[in-house]
C-alpha cells in the first residue's frame, strides 16, 4: 500500500481503512480541537500540520477522484469512513474530504476554466470554499425569494449585488459558491443561478461574524456590485435548483453521517463514565436508570445509522433517495442530540464543563435540526412523498 493514494485493496478493505481514520482522528484530531475552535493564524497552522500528518498516513482526501489527487473511494465505501471523520467537526478539513461536495457540484457543472483551474487546487487543500445559500430576509427552505441578484454585464461577465449569512466557513474561504437572481423578480421560479465568486473580488466584503449558541465558523457576507466572469457562471441560467438540489442530497447526507459519528462518540463516553464512576453504592454503571440511557442512546443510535447507511447507498448509485435522505437527515440530528443530552445527564456537572466534548456535541446536534433545512421540512416532504404514492391510481411505493 503506498502512502498517497487508496489502493484497490484498501477499498475491499474498508474495515482497516476506517479504523485508521478512526485513530487518527482520535489520536490527532481530538486532542487539538480547543485550538482549532478558536480559530485564527494558529489553527491555520495546526490545520496544515494535522493536514501534512494526513497525507503522510496516506489518508488524503479519501472519497475525492484519484485523477485529481484525491483516493478514488467510491462513495458506496466511505459511509463507514465519513462517520470516523466526522467524529470531529474539524475531522474532514484535516483529512481533505471537506471540498467532497463542492469538488462534486463543479465537476459536473462548472465550466472548462473552472474545473481546469479550481477543481486540483481544491482537492489539494490550497484552496478553500463555501456555500451561501440563506439571505436575512429570504431562508434557505425558500430559495425562491432570494432577493440577491446578478446582472449582465455589458462587455460580458455579471455583476453580483446582495447579502448572505449563516455561511460556513466564509472568513477563511477562497472562493464562494452563491445562490442568485438572472432574472423575474423573488417568488418566481424561474431565474435562480449560482456563480462561482472568486472571495478576493472588489466588493466581496466579511460582513460579521455569527456565533451559532456561543460556536464561531457563521458568517454574514455581502456582494457590492461584485464582477464575476462569464464562466464562473456555475451551469446555465436559471438552473440552480436543479443543480442545488443534487447538492443537498449528498449533502445531507454527509452530514447525517458525520452526526451519527459525533453520536457514537458521545455513546462511547457516556458508557465510559458509567463504568469508570464510582460511587457510594458502587459504579453509574449498576444504576438502572442509567442504563435506561445507554439502552435509549443504542437503540437511536443504530436505528439512525441504518438509515443514514441506506440513503448513503442510493445516493451513490443516482436513484431517488428523497424520502431516504429526509428520514436520515431528520433522525441523525434527533439521535446525536438525544445521545449527547443522555452523557451529559450521566456525567452531570462534569458533562457542561470545558473538560469533555460534550457542550460541543450537544450545541451541534441541537443546530442539527435546523442546518440544511429543519425537521419539520423533512417531516412534511417525506410524508407528501409517501402520501402521494398511496392515492388511487397511484403505484404503491413500500414504505
Amino acid at each position: 500500500m503506498t502512502e498517497e493514494t487508496v489502493t484497490d485493496h484498501d477499498v475491499r478493505d474498508v474495515d482497516l481503512l476506517e479504523k485508521r481514520v478512526e485513530a487518527f482522528v482520535r489520536e490527532r484530531v481530538f486532542p487539538c480541537e480547543a485550538r482549532l475552535d478558536a480559530g485564527g493564524p494558529p489553527a491555520r497552522e495546526l490545520r496544515a500540520r494535522l493536514r501534512t500528518e494526513a497525507r503522510a498516513a496516506g489518508l488524503w482526501a479519501l472519497p475525492l477522484p484519484a485523477g485529481l489527487g484525491g483516493g478514488g473511494l467510491p462513495l458506496s465505501a466511505y459511509a463507514a469512513v465519513a462517520e470516523s471523520e466526522g467524529a470531529s467537526d474539524h475531522g474532514p478539513a484535516a483529512l481533505g474530504s471537506a471540498s467532497l461536495l463542492d469538488v462534486t457540484m463543479l465537476a459536473r457543472h462548472g465550466s472548462s476554466r473552472v474545473r481546469s483551474e479550481y477543481l486540483r487546487r481544491l482537492v489539494s487543500g490550497e484552496l478553500r470554499t463555501c456555500y451561501a445559500m440563506t439571505e436575512p430576509d429570504a431562508p434557505g427552505t425558500e430559495p425562491l425569494l432570494t432577493t440577491a441578484r446578478a446582472r449582465r454585464r455589458a462587455g460580458g461577465g455579471w455583476t453580483v449585488t446582495g447579502r448572505k449569512w449563516f455561511v460556513s466557513g466564509a472568513a477563511e474561504a477562497d472562493l464562494v459558491t452563491v445562490l442568485v437572481r438572472t432574472s423575474g423578480s423573488a417568488g418566481d421560479r424561474d431565474g435562480l443561478s449560482l456563480f462561482l465568486v472568486p472571495t478576493g473580488s472588489p466588493g466581496f466584503r466579511v460582513v460579521r461574524e455569527l456565533p451559532v449558541l456561543g460556536a464561531t465558523g457563521q458568517y454574514e457576507i455581502g456582494f457590492d456590485r461584485v464582477r464575476v466572469d462569464g464562466d464562473h457562471l456555475v451551469g446555465e441560467p436559471g438552473q440552480a435548483l436543479a443543480i442545488a438540489g443534487e447538492r443537498l442530497l449528498l449533502g445531507r447526507t454527509l452530514r447525517a453521517l458525520r452526526w451519527i459519528g459525533q453520536a457514537q462518540r458521545a455513546f462511547d463516553l457516556m458508557c465510559a463514565r458509567a463504568v469508570e464512576r464510582q460511587g457510594a453504592r458502587g459504579p453509574l454503571a449498576d444504576r438502572q436508570l442509567v442504563q435506561r440511557h445507554v439502552f435509549e442512546s443504542l437503540l437511536a443510535l443504530r436505528s439512525a445509522r441504518a438509515l443514514v447507511r441506506e440513503a448513503m447507498a442510493l445516493v451513490a448509485e443516482g436513484r431517488d433517495a428523497h424520502v431516504e435522505v429526509g428520514l436520515a437527515k431528520t433522525a441523525a440530528a434527533r439521535t446525536l442530540q438525544e445521545v449527547a443530552d443522555r452523557a451529559i445527564q450521566v456525567f452531570g456537572a462534569a458533562g457542561l464543563g470545558p473538560d469533555t466534548p460534550l457542550p460541543a456535541l450537544f450545541r451541534t446536534g441541537r443546530t442539527a435540526r435546523i442546518l440544511d433545512g429543519p425537521d419539520e421540512q423533512h417531516v412534511s416532504s417525506v410524508a407528501r412523498r409517501v402520501l402521494r404514492g398511496r392515492r388511487p391510481g397511484s403505484a404503491v411505493t413500500p414504505a
